[in-house]
């Protein structure tokens, strides 16, 4: 199979999709690789060691599109990348389609097969590609709050773990899922006061197992939201309903209830965020105040560290999109049901049942394509 990895050109997105040691896994099993020049630099990978690897670099992003019957990106293809994408190329990548109407209706139109990164499921309901990223958010949900406290740049102007005699933050956490578990170690860690909060009781009984003493566990309910985040420094949304829009948990009226200069961090914005007021930001302006608390909600927050967030990505993702080369997509997902959950729009079909609600659009049982 032929094999494009573009550079990726959302804002700030430094991250690449193959590095060079998996160029050199598709090499070994007869594929041939494009890689357009400087994909890697963002995450410490020259040229040279595409190169060295195998792989035949490209100069345009057009060209990589052009000569590729699979892509394998790590964000979804923003606007200048919709018409480069042609019926049948297989785009392997993240989409999070419930937060955005315009690139569904963009992939329904290019006829495109979408693969998405966020969907692929193990039997037992983990989401393989979903968790390294998880897990890189998570903990970066906790030391950007910690930055964004500080007073200089709009926060509360206090220290996440306090010092003797004074109190540590109140931190937030509000998802028990991988996010919320990483971003509760972080913030245990600095020693601030921890509460996590989540819908599944088994999850809580779980969390309060492995946690230590200075993280609480919260049946998550409006009543209790509402309470908690009346004396929480930092919140942070983790919610995720995997390929849904999340549900707005935390309403605009509940803000006005937050002290000045608190700090919410919606990992959820991606999957059009679990608190009303957030709206997607960028590593550019990563912020912005509404009612005197200060939002961060940057989409793609693990572009940030991408040296880290490239191997924890790529370490996850090889495995699958060499599947995929080796075998053919429609191959591929008929032999594994984890592959086939990952299908969300093929040949202009709407495949997967919750971005079908999201959008009111008509929802084609994945079996249909395949």
């Amino acid at each position: 199979m032929i094999v494009g990895v573009p550079k990726e050109i959302k804002n700030n997105e430094n991250r690449v999709a193959v590095t060079p040691a998996g160029v050199t896994e598709f090499v070994k099993r007869g594929h041939t690789v494009y890689v357009q020049k400087s994909a890697g630099e963002g995450s410490g990978f020259a040229d040279e060691s595409y190169e060295k690897a195998g792989a035949i670099l490209l100069d345009s992003i057009e060209e990589v599109y052009a000569k590729a019957e699979m892509i394998v990106k790590v964000k979804e293809p923003i606007e200048p990348e919709y018409k480069l994408i042609r019926e049948g190329q297989l785009v392997f990548t993240y989409f999070h389609f419930a937060s955005s109407e315009a690139l569904t209706q963009a992939m329904i139109e290019q006829k495109g097969v979408c693969l998405a990164y966020e969907t692929v499921e193990k039997a037992d309901g983990s989401l393989p590609l979903l968790i390294p990223m998880s897990e890189v958010a998570g903990r970066m949900a906790v030391q950007e709050g910690a930055k964004y406290l500080e007073k200089p740049v709009g926060g509360r102007g206090i220290l996440l773990g306090g010092v003797p005699g004074v109190m540590p933050a109140n931190v937030l956490i509000i998802g028990g899922g991988v996010v919320g578990t990483q971003a509760a170690k972080m913030a245990a860690g600095l020693g601030a006061n921890v509460t996590i909060m989540d819908v599944n009781l088994s999850r809580l009984r779980y969390l309060a197992d492995i946690m230590p003493a200075n993280v609480r566990t919260m049946m998550s309910n409006e009543y209790n939201i509402r309470e908690a985040v009346k004396t929480a420094d930092l919140v942070i949304g983790a919610v995720l309903i995997p390929g849904a829009k999340a549900p707005k948990l935390i309403t605009r009226d509940m803000l006005k209830t937050m002290r000045p200069g608190a700090v919410v961090v919606d990992v959820a914005v991606d999957q059009g965020g679990c608190i009303e007021t957030c709206t997607p930001t960028t590593h550019e302006n990563p912020t912005f105040v509404i009612d005197g608390v200060l939002h961060y909600c940057v989409a793609n927050m693990p572009g940030a560290v991408p040296y880290t967030s490239t191997l924890a990505l790529t370490n996850a993702t090889l495995p699958y999109a060499l599947r995929l080369a080796d075998l053919g997509w429609r191959e591929a997902c008929l032999r594994s049901n984890e592959l086939k959950l990952g299908l969300n729009v093929v040949h202009g079909k709407v495949v997967y049942k919750a971005v079908a609600e999201a959008f009111n659009l008509p929802y084609v049982p994945v079996e249909e394509v395949l």
